[in-house]
């Protein structure tokens, strides 16, 4: 250790290490310039919002609806744009499919030979009633109607499923919104051959959005569902809906959601905002993340205990972080009215445990 050193750390000889860290550390006045040390009271060191999260807006799944190609065949042609409004039952594009074609065939076929076999069916009832034809008859008559009818009602239910309107053949197929909101995507362009499923357009309501925030595990133990998130810089506000219960491997987060309402408009689904959320209510006092540090599995604050003009007294005290967000931290253990070092802290935690290694 050089001269300097060790005349740094002699007014520390009565701390033997971190057991008796309830001793005061003195600092003479060089000592602490020296450090860069500053101090705060915490009611004045505490910041006057929340620390950010960073968080993406998405639009809940339930109010996303896609238009897709029911069949195959030709966009025809392209109502809306992305960006656009549009209401439930609007038609939004035109798509010749020879698919459709044959589904209206099929479908016109199956219904005509199921009403010509239940004709056969009530003359064959009535043949029976005469005894002019045996029950034999009469019961594969039935048998046949019946399949004809089932066939019937599985075409009608195809072409209703592709939104084949029944009845005269031919013109386009009309694909229409499910809901009220605001056209997101297009999938296709106009002219193109698509397949059965092809995405046309992504339609989404915009109002609630969800907020999916990375928070920290120990940040995220002490909230509760309900607690206000706020968009940074913003009148945007919303409520906290679900806590994660898994924990990312690599950042060691947990994924929150929160739904907001007020303010939704302002939003756009992809974007990326930092948010802001109520801390836990109950005894712990927010301090800057730079006042705490941690040391043998520890985490500690340095509180001013004396100071005058020839120099300052600091006792390293254990505290609980209860929460964690942004540059701040909310740790039990520091009452209010109490002055703590916020700059220098790494300049006292190594005299700390650098005393007794002589």
């Amino acid at each position: 250790m050089t001269v300097s050193h060790r005349l740094l750390a002699l007014p520390l000889c009565a701390l033997i290490g971190l057991a008796s860290a309830a001793e005061p550390m003195l600092l003479q006045a060089s000592q602490a310039k020296a450090l860069g040390i500053e101090t705060a009271i915490v009611s004045e060191s505490t910041s006057s919002r929340a620390g950010t999260l960073p968080a993406r807006v998405l639009v809940p799944n339930e109010q996303m609806r896609v238009v897709a190609a029911p069949v195959g065949g030709m966009v025809e042609m392209l109502a809306v744009a992305p960006g656009a409004m549009v209401k439930r039952g609007q038609v939004v594009a035109h798509l010749a499919s020879p698919q459709a074609l044959e589904l209206q065939r099929d479908a016109m076929q199956s219904g005509s030979q199921a009403a010509l076999l239940q004709q056969s069916l009530k003359r064959d009832e009535q043949l029976f009633a005469e005894g002019l034809i045996a029950e034999s008859r009469l019961q594969a008559t039935r048998a046949t109607a019946a399949q004809a009818g089932a066939q019937a009602s599985q075409q009608r239910q195809s072409m209703a499923l592709a939104g084949v309107a029944p009845g005269k053949m031919g013109g386009p197929l009309a694909l229409t919104a499910a809901i009220d909101g605001v056209v997101l995507e297009q999938g296709v362009q106009l002219g193109q051959r698509v397949e059965t499923s092809a995405m046309i357009y992504r339609i989404a309501k915009l109002s609630p959005l969800w907020l999916e925030i990375q928070a920290p595990l120990d940040f995220a133990a002490g909230l509760k569902e309900g607690a206000v998130v706020k968009v940074a810089n913003s009148e945007v506000s919303g409520k906290l809906i679900a806590i994660g219960r898994a924990v990312d491997a690599a950042s060691q987060t947990v994924l929150l959601r929160a739904a907001v309402s007020k303010g939704a408009e302002t939003l756009h689904p992809g974007q990326v905002v930092e948010v802001e959320i109520a801390a836990p209510p109950g005894k712990g006092q927010r301090l800057p993340a730079a006042a705490v540090a941690r040391n043998a599995g520890k985490t500690l604050a340095f509180v001013q205990t004396a100071s005058n003009d020839k120099g300052q007294s600091f006792e390293a005290r254990e505290v609980r972080i209860i929460s964690q967000g942004g540059d701040n931290v909310v740790v039990e253990g520091i009452q209010p009215t109490e002055r703590i070092a916020v700059k220098g802290v790494s300049g006292l935690k190594a005299l700390l445990t650098g005393v007794g290694k002589e």
